[in-house]
């Protein structure tokens, strides 16, 4: 018997070494602390079906990583019985079939943990994915080789080990305790069920969550478009509309699906991990990735929308690889149909990328088949991915919401809602972008280019570029049922036929408001990040090098004491480390002389740099509009600061996207004034109130420093209710408005050299007015004409209080003709 047990092990490990001369892991979850595993109990593996070659697999990783070894006896008293068991038995040898058992190795530890002969034993699922390719649904290789009743499942694990061995995916999950599942008071065989069912669900969930649902051959999923009832209603109406038969409307229909539907290839996905691999670590010194496992834990559940921040066209690229990377399935990615390009297109749609017009106005059957593939995807559980700004940031900041694609995701959920929807908000940042000087050509006014597949060489000739990193964070989910009982209560009631209720764009507009909040409470905070926040609040761009690393030591502390929020990341290197990254990545220049060494930017960069300023601008938000209040007023209370700062904050929100809700606000303004007097930024008196330091202390240039980050969004404010009040009541319509204040701020960074482009982006005072409409301050009549009451003047008087004198001057100086008082104001 001990010959027959030594020849096994023999055999057993030299098959061991063999396979993993071939087969190359990557491995997930693999620590004794990640698994939870206690070193004083006895630890069994658990797999799903029954393999040699993942039970080969597994014992390798178990040597590799330090942990207990399947294929070695649980405990003395166990001899013969190996730490591992399956929870399906396959019967026959060529002809298999699955058959649900239970194991006798897992009967064996459940009586010994029922009669307290053992305390516990610790069991582990691990499962192994080889080549991580979706099934094809209707696929006739999936029906011969098919688990349930399969010609050989032992040769289709051989061309599966074969073919996918070098991409092979090894996931440990968590220890599951037998002693807990015991004391639940079961009967043994209950008990035994029980951990079947518990085990089966974990797999099932894991296995969604890492490869995703079965696919549909593309053909057939266009067929299955085109038969719905939903898009054969709208085929009618086509063909009755436009006078044409139903056969060229059913044609029309399904030139539109074609057009729209991805064609998910696993072939496409490796290429592209391999390519990116290279590239990513080419281009970028790598990808630093954040607050990945909740995610992982969601998608055993949800169907999730990733939601992410627009600043790149690699941004496609990048969320997919590190989804990938991470063991997570890749979403669909809806991609604008500019990006269609030849070549370029074709790798996309395999990778994922359907695609969309930029309109749907005018085409209602166009909008139908859009609408039920997006249904499609969604009721079938597949991850999906869309930009929520619609296009890309060209000035760094987060972009007032698009709501056309969360419009249709709330209606397909409306449709079907039996399996729970998450949007799960993605923060991505760079230290260095590819696009940056097109979008500052784009901000001064230059043609936006139309994108092209050459786009791929001048990319790669710029690989000789250090680009620094890439970060990637993801931020608090949003669940849709847990949104919608909030927002609209009586949702659940809702008539499915009924597609567009009234509520609809009330709860779209609000949960897209929530998601860019929530991608902006995600932010990374980098090197490149705080540099230029610091240089690009002195007049010059140009610090002393003490003077540098005091304000970024400054920043850091703060940051540390008062987190934007629990999902913020800031970088972990010190003001020193931190200045010398960015000068190695040529951003900023050393110029030395006898007094030591000064740190600047040249005009070009310093304009890239309001680029990566403004991606946490709002980060610093609130001690920046303190330290404004402090630079322009010598003293002034706590009472007085939270009622300046409540009345400016949903102006500051709207630019800014910020999360707080009034109370909440209070309260961040209140810690972040304890923090600036513990940091000696400002000073508190015997009589409780506070002052600004003294003039000529380090301390007033840190705040005078800290006070710019902010002080041009709350310009464009000043110079929005300005040119409002100087007009009069009624006298202006939205449109010129927005006109008149681009202009001024135009003007006023010429007066005050201010080489920054998106200082004048007509969108931000577009989003100022719909700030002032929403807070009841201002009316916009039906001929667009606005009308306002005496709260736009007392909002202007406590702006006032926030801007120099020179500043103030320049803005008042071309609206003072038709300014009126506060006494002619409307009441």
């Amino acid at each position: 018997m001990q010959k027959s047990i030594t020849l096994n092990r023999v055999v057993f490990h030299s098959c061991r070494k063999i396979l993993s001369s071939w087969v190359k892991t990557t491995v997930r979850n693999n620590s004794a602390d990640s698994l939870k595993i206690d070193a004083s109990k006895p630890t069994c593996y658990v797999f799903r079906h029954r393999s040699l070659s993942d039970l080969l697999i597994l014992e390798n990783e178990c040597i590799k990583a330090g942990l207990p070894r399947p294929h070695s006896v649980i405990s003395h008293n166990n001899e013969g019985e190996y730490a591992f068991f399956y929870l399906g038995q396959q019967e026959g040898f060529i002809f298999q079939r699955e058959r649900p058992g239970v194991s006798r190795t897992l009967e064996k530890l459940l009586e010994r943990v029922e009669k307290n002969d053992i305390d516990d034993v610790q069991i582990i699922p691990v499962s192994v994915f080889w080549g991580r390719t979706p099934d094809k649904e209707q696929s006739a290789l999936k029906l011969l080789f098919d688990w349930n009743f399969s010609l050989g499942g032992r040769f289709r694990k051989f061309l599966a080990t074969l073919l996918h061995g070098r991409n092979t995916l090894v996931h440990f999950s968590p220890a599951l305790s037998l002693r807990k599942l015991t004391d639940e008071g079961y009967d043994h065989q209950r008990t035994l069920r029980k951990i079947g069912r518990v085990l089966r669900v974990h797999f099932r969930q894991l296995s969604t969550s890492i490869i995703g649902p079965d696919l549909s051959h593309r053909r057939t999923l266009v067929n299955g478009l085109i038969n719905s009832p939903h898009l054969q209603r709208a085929i009618a109406e086509e063909a009755k509309s436009k006078n044409i038969t139903r056969e060229e409307a059913e044609y029309a229909a399904k030139t539109y699906a074609d057009e729209i539907a991805s064609d998910f290839s696993f072939s496409a996905i490796r290429f592209l991990d391999i390519v990116l691999t290279w590239f990513w670590n080419k281009l970028y010194n790598g990808v630093s990735i954040h607050n990945i496992e909740p995610v992982k834990e969601l998608a055993k559940t949800h169907t999730i929308i990733y939601v992410p921040c627009h600043r790149s066209h690699i941004d496609y690229l990048l969320l997919s690889y590190v989804l990938y990377y991470q063991g997570l399935t890749p979403p669909h990615i809806a991609a604008g149909i500019n990006l269609n390009m030849p070549f370029v297109g074709k790798i996309l749609r395999k990778s994922g990328a359907f695609f969309m017009r930029r309109t749907f106005k005018g085409n209602p059957l166009y909008s139908s088949v859009f609408h039920e593939y997006m249904y499609t995807l969604a009721s079938r559980g597949f991850p999906m991915e869309y930009f929520i700004e619609g296009g890309r940031s060209r000035t760094g900041r987060t972009l007032s919401p698009k709501t056309g694609m969360l419009s249709i995701s709330l209606r397909s959920y409306l449709r079907d809602n039996r399996r729970p929807v998450s949007f799960v908000p993605v923060y991505i940042g760079y230290e260095k972008l590819l696009e940056v000087g097109t979008y500052l050509g784009e901000l001064r006014g230059k043609t936006k280019k139309k994108e092209s597949p050459l786009d791929i060489f001048r990319t790669l000739a710029a690989l000789n570029d250090n680009f620094g990193k890439a970060w990637v964070n993801f931020g608090n989910p949003i669940h849709l049922d847990k949104f919608l009982d909030q927002a609209v209560p009586h949702w659940r009631q809702a008539n499915p036929d009924d597609l567009k209720p009234a509520w609809l764009k009330g709860a779209t507009d609000e949960l897209a408001r929530k998601i860019v909040s929530r991608i902006n409470s995600a932010a990374t905070i980098n090197p490149v990040n705080l540099v230029a926040m610091a240089l690009l609040s002195t007049p010059r761009h140009a610090l002393g090098e003490q003077e540098l690393l005091l304000q970024l030591d400054t920043y850091t502390s703060l940051l540390r004491r008062m987190p934007y929020s629990n999902k913020t990341v800031i970088t972990d290197l010190k003001p020193a480390a931190m200045i010398a990254y960015v000068e190695k990545l040529r951003l900023i220049t050393r110029q030395s002389d006898s007094l030591g060494d000064i740190f600047r930017m040249n005009d070009k960069t310093a304009v890239q740099m309001t680029y990566y300023r403004n991606n946490v601008l709002h980060i610093f938000a609130i001690p920046s509009l303190i330290s404004c209040l402090f630079v322009n007023n010598n003293r002034m209370s706590r009472k007085e600061v939270l009622r300046i700062c409540s009345i400016l904050y949903p102006y500051l929100s709207s630019e800014l996207f910020i999360e707080w809700r009034p109370r909440a606000f209070l309260k961040v303004v209140s810690q972040s004034l304890n923090a600036m007097v513990d940091s000696g930024l400002i000073v508190r008196d015997g009589t409780a109130r506070y002052v600004k330091p003294d003039t000529a202390s380090t301390a007033s240039i840190q705040l005078s420093v800290f006070s710019r980050a902010i002080i041009q969004t709350l310009e464009r404010f000043y110079m929005t209710i300005s040119i409002l009040i100087s007009h009069g009541n009624g006298t202006i319509e939205q449109g010129a408005l927005e006109n008149r204040a681009r202009d001024l701020a135009q003007r006023l960074s010429i007066i005050h050299g201010l080489n920054a482009p998106e200082f004048f982006d007509k969108s931000l005072f577009k989003g100022f007015i719909e700030a002032l409409r929403k807070e009841k301050m201002i009316e916009i009549a039906q001929n667009n004409a606005i009308t306002f009451d005496h709260q736009v003047i007392q909002a202007a008087e406590e702006a006032f209080k926030v801007l120099g004198s020179e500043i103030r001057h320049s803005i008042e100086q071309p609206t003072m003709s038709g300014a009126i008082s506060a006494e002619q104001a409307p009441h």
